[in-house]
């Protein structure tokens, strides 16, 4: 939750300040962050768009680092991150903090943000994956003079609108950094905690200021962004991947979506571990959590224990190490079960919207997990996504089609059933195809996320000297 406030209300909080060209910019404008429980903790300096035109401006007159330098200044910034006092914070107050304003777990965003860290680390190996066979990465190498690809930028400036549901949204961009492009972050306003502590550790790391940069600013500020750098990744719901579906310089990353499909010929219960570890893991809050799960067969026993696992979950304060689920102020927190209740009109609640407020006092409360059943795949229900545990069981039959497991991030198929497979490999609309005891949130360097983010960054021009 966010308050605007004057400088002379934010005594006291922790300084959250924009990170430009010039370095540290603290702001006039101030927005008070406050935790799941209402209670102030940080105030964030919020930049107007003359200063991200300028910031980015500046930005586009350097150059690159060395490309040795990028790769040592991405380790070094992983080490900084999680063991040294960056930006006033150890990272267990970091850590804290992050888990209090975004009522993520405290334990899976420490989890989180080791995953941070870890991408730091293995930025180029993602980058190495994503790049052609044929291309060199610079022109001197030797292959030119026989004529090759060499891969090169699209632009020279990235920006990035993060998303505050999950600190592991600042693992992505890190490849960017190691393409030599100069960055730019717009936090959210719902955990900015994460961006901040992660460019200052950049910057300890040898990053230069103009190579990534840190603002803050409001909706006016977050279009200059977009419209001043060269390529951009947002992060959203509907309405954002609507917004800039037609914007081939945009890299939309939109409602996840990701379902689980069991053929007859398996036997779910082989298959409940993984089928429970999608839905809950990470506190249900990511793109990559189960909202589905189709069944060739009768879905109501499976339903009914799915739910039998879900509803063992205690609710407890995002700061218990042994939280799980999710929190929310408790007024936000009933405006989504009554959402979800209103949805959910015609299907059966095994675990229904009208537990899934457990109030914990002081103003929040947690977000048990949801469950209904459908009787037949009803596409509009699959593909209601909430950030906490919540999914729709329905049954699937070949007859059925790809239609009920389109749009999705990912989509596991526990199938013997080759053509099935295939069919889901070559189907657009889902992104990433699993098969098997994988739960949808497994990501590794090697598995892209929405494609290879260097992908979108880079292309291919042909090369040959003499």
């Amino acid at each position: 939750m966010t308050v605007l406030q004057a400088a002379s209300d934010t005594e006291g909080l922790v300084a959250i300040d924009a990170l430009g060209t010039a370095g540290v910019y603290r702001t006039r404008n101030r927005e008070v962050i406050t935790d799941t429980a209402g209670v102030p903790v940080a105030a964030l300096s919020l930049v107007p768009p003359l200063y991200v035109a300028r910031t980015i401006g500046a930005q586009r007159k350097v150059r690159p680092l060395p490309i040795a330098q990028r790769g040592a200044a991405l380790h070094k910034a992983a080490e900084i991150f999680t063991n040294s006092l960056t930006a006033g914070l150890d990272f267990d107050h970091y850590i804290q903090l992050a888990s209090r304003v975004s009522g993520l777990p405290i334990g899976a965003t420490r989890a989180a943000a080791g995953g941070v860290a870890d991408a730091l680390k293995t930025a180029f190996d993602a980058v190495w994956h994503a790049r052609p066979a044929g291309a060199v990465f610079d022109w001197r190498e030797e292959r030119t003079r026989w004529g090759c690809a060499v891969w090169a930028r699209r632009g020279e400036v990235f920006a990035v609108h993060a998303s505050g549901n999950h600190p592991g949204v600042h693992g992505l961009w890190p490849a960017a950094l190691a393409l030599g492009y100069r960055v730019a972050i717009r936090p959210s306003r719902r955990e900015p905690f994460t961006g901040h502590r992660l460019i200052h550790a950049l910057r300890q790391a040898g990053f230069r200021n103009e190579d990534v940069v840190y603002l803050p600013t409001d909706y006016a500020g977050a279009d200059e962004i977009i419209r001043a750098a060269d390529l951009a990744m947002v992060y959203g719901g509907q309405n954002v991947a609507d917004k800039y579906a037609h914007d081939p310089m945009v890299f939309v990353n939109g409602p996840g979506r990701s379902k689980i499909l069991i053929t007859a010929e398996q036997d779910w219960r082989e298959f409940l571990d993984v089928i429970v570890d999608s839905i809950a893991n990470l506190g249900g809050m990511v793109c990559e959590n189960a909202t589905a799960v189709l069944y060739e067969g009768d879905p109501a026993p499976l339903a009914q224990a799915i739910a039998a696992r879900l509803a063992t979950i205690a609710p407890l304060p995002s700061s218990d190490e042994k939280a799980i689920l999710p929190t929310q102020p408790i007024a936000k927190a009933q405006a989504l079960a009554t959402y979800l209740g209103a949805k959910a009109v015609g299907t059966t609640p095994v675990l229904g919207a009208d537990q899934v407020v457990a109030d914990l006092g002081d103003g929040y409360a947690a977000l048990r997990p949801a469950v209904h059943l459908l009787d037949k795949p009803d596409i509009a229900k699959l593909n209601i996504e909430l950030a906490f545990p919540c999914v729709w069981v329905s049954p699937w039959s070949p007859t059925d089609g790809l239609e009920p497991l389109r749009h999705s991030l990912v989509l596991n198929a526990i199938t013997t059933d080759e053509d099935l497979i295939d069919d889901l490999v070559n189907e657009p609309t889902v992104t990433n195809v699993y098969s098997g005891h994988h739960p949808t949130y497994e990501m590794t360097p090697e598995i892209p996320h929405d494609g290879y983010l260097a992908d979108f960054l880079m292309r291919n021009k042909g090369f040959i000297r003499d």
